[in-house]
């Protein structure tokens, strides 16, 4: 039988951040569109998180998190260049000023991210099957190759490459979601470096930056996974990852990593997100475009001759649309 065109991983996010998002996430799971979950073992819920995990069998990996809430580390003990006076983390922008600054001291990130992998292990009993980074810090400049070498120490061998073709013409996408789409791109083009060094994989492509919340269509799902494949010939196939947010909107004070849900965890747009993923006409969509949904570690690795799982294509241009 011939192999599918595209073997598509979905990945939910931020499980563990409330009940309300992780019944969603179980939903989506259970509806058969979800295949991989992301926890964040500071989140408010991560114990019941992976009670459900473990009840359902689900894939699971670890969402790296620098940048929301409490710390699991050391630096829940004293000072920390990764915390504010208020001693939680610098948040999603500031987190990035600081690290371009050079006001982050790496080894408190070496620090930080080794005890969330433990943590992870002590929660589920076993490994990650991936770890990727929440709010993409996973890719930010000496950060990446921290990361490269922390789950290359701990035997992981998969993380996210959040480098999705095309984003910078998606003209429905606000000025300043586009830009911060394009950066998060630049720095994952520069991250394939470590990541591969200390072999890390990934899968050929990615999408979710331009189908995030509100954006989230069966057609634009299609369509972004059709421009993954401009470039691949069309008897090749292509290991794809779609990020997703979905769940029931958390409900304050419930939730968050420390600090109480944000406003992205409280929007409707995490339920848009749950009815995408769990009606039919997605699934459906992609049975007809012949995309195959499966488990990170799932996925077969590519003959010789039809490149190497974790080579992604470079795009050209990364720079926001003018449109």
């Amino acid at each position: 039988m011939a192999l599918p065109r595209v073997q598509l991983v979905v990945t939910a996010d931020d499980f563990g951040y409330c009940p309300r998002r992780d019944e969603g996430i179980v939903e989506a799971f259970l509806a058969g569109t979800v295949t991989s979950v992301s926890l964040l073992v500071n989140g408010a819920a991560a114990e019941s998180a992976a009670e459900l995990a473990r009840r359902h069998n689900i894939p699971t990996g670890l969402h790296a998190n620098l940048s929301e809430g409490l710390p699991v580390g050391p630096a829940r003990h004293g000072a920390s260049s990764l915390l504010g006076p208020e001693g939680f983390f610098l948040g999603k922008m500031g987190f990035r000023e600081a690290v371009a600054a050079g006001k982050v001291a790496l080894p408190q990130v070496q620090e930080e991210l080794e005890a969330q992998l433990s943590r992870f292990r002590e929660l589920l009993g076993r490994d990650p099957t991936h770890v990727d980074g929440h709010q993409h810090v996973h890719v930010l400049p000496g950060v990446c190759q921290v990361f490269a070498e922390s789950l290359q120490a701990y035997g992981v061998r998969f993380t996210r490459l959040p480098l999705e073709h095309g984003v910078g013409s998606c003209a429905w996408l606000e000025a300043p979601a586009r830009a911060f789409a394009c950066a998060v791109g630049r720095d994952a083009q520069a991250a394939m470096v470590p990541f591969s060094r200390h072999g890390l994989r990934w899968t050929d492509a990615f999408v979710g930056l331009s189908t995030c919340g509100r954006h989230m269509s069966p057609q634009r799902v299609s369509g972004a996974l059709a421009q993954a494949l401009e470039s691949i010939p069309a008897d090749h196939s292509l290991t794809a990852e779609l990020m997703a947010h979905p769940g029931y909107p958390s409900v304050p004070p419930a939730g968050g990593c420390g600090e109480g849900p944000d406003a992205f965890s409280c929007s409707w747009e995490r339920l848009h997100e749950l009815r995408v993923l769990t009606e039919p006409t997605l699934r459906a969509r992609l049975a007809q475009d012949g995309v195959q949904l499966c488990a990170l570690d799932a996925l077969e690795a590519k003959r010789l001759g039809e490149g190497t799982f974790g080579e992604a294509t470079l795009e050209p241009s990364l720079e926001p649309s003018l449109l």
